[in-house]
């Protein structure tokens, strides 16, 4: 566990997380129940979730996990009413759910008119429209329908909280990941839509951006079969400053600060970069 300090607000408070057994939403359970917050994992898988529970369990934090498919908007009302019955109504709704799907990726970062033409190349012209529409529906549906569903009784009990998570690709487009870059864009503009329609109801909407970090979902466009950093790897870390991956506890403090009303009570529409200094990088 984190040694960060404390943050006094936040004990107590009920937290929902969407996709909160993943590599980079774990950490923040783990660390938000360290903090004396109550923590309802939602997850599609149920087991995932309790296996992250048991974890809080051991140092004596609160969690509950709940099924939940973030893209249904009954599964995700009745995912509130769980969390209602169990832990108390939500004040903080941390968005995590999310990612990319290999049917929504082009194969080459650069389109060739010979693509066309090879068995196992994917082209621009030969991506699953199902497929992107799944990265589209995921990303930014799965945000908003948790956002629609927990704001409500937010804005009946005089205010809470609503941090969604962006990705460097929302500023520029990762090549081959184009729904994945077009889905968190749309996680930026809607947080500053959402962080101006509820400002007056006492609700803060706002993201973090991670650079690059090592997950399951991502582990196979970064590491080779045998460990070895792939081309687009090496790629990356050339073009971050600080020339490593980042690890799911750089996000922590980023996100006790943005969650923490007495740390950032004036904060609101904004999107934070935990990047290594990618995004201020001009490559030259």
């Amino acid at each position: 566990m984190s040694g960060l300090p404390i943050h006094s607000s936040l004990s107590g408070k009920v937290v929902v997380i969407t996709g909160g057994s993943g590599v980079l939403c774990k950490a923040m359970a783990i660390e938000l129940a360290r903090q004396g917050s109550k923590v309802a994992i939602l997850n599609r898988t149920l087991e995932k979730g309790e296996a992250v529970v048991r974890e809080i369990s051991e140092f004596g934090g609160t969690a509950i996990a709940v099924a939940c498919d973030v893209t249904n908007a009954e599964s995700v009302r009745e995912a509130e009413r769980v969390v209602g019955e169990k832990l108390g109504p939500c004040d903080i709704l941390l968005n995590g759910a999310g990612g990319n799907h290999p049917s929504a990726n082009t194969t080459n970062e650069v389109y060739k008119p010979e693509d066309l033409a090879q068995d196992g190349i994917t082209s621009f012209f030969d991506l699953s429209i199902p497929g992107f529409r799944n990265v589209l529906d995921l990303n930014f549906m799965g945000t908003m329908i948790p956002s629609q569903v927990f704001a409500r009784s937010m804005t009946e009990r005089g205010g809470g909280v609503v941090l969604n998570v962006s990705s460097m690709s929302s500023y520029s487009p990762m090549t081959k990941v184009a729904a994945y870059g077009a889905a968190k864009a749309a996680i930026n503009n809607f947080t500053q839509w959402m962080a101006v329609h509820f400002a007056e109801s006492n609700i803060r909407v706002n993201a973090i951006a991670p650079g690059f970090f090592e997950t399951e979902q991502n582990k196979t466009l970064l590491r080779n079969p045998d460990g070895s950093l792939t081309a687009r790897s090496n790629k990356i870390l050339t073009h971050t400053p600080m020339r490593r991956f980042g690890v799911p506890e750089d996000l922590l403090g980023t996100v006790l600060w943005l969650l923490d009303n007495d740390t950032s009570g004036f904060v609101t529409g904004a999107v934070i970069p935990v990047d290594g200094g990618f995004m201020a990088y001009s490559g030259v």
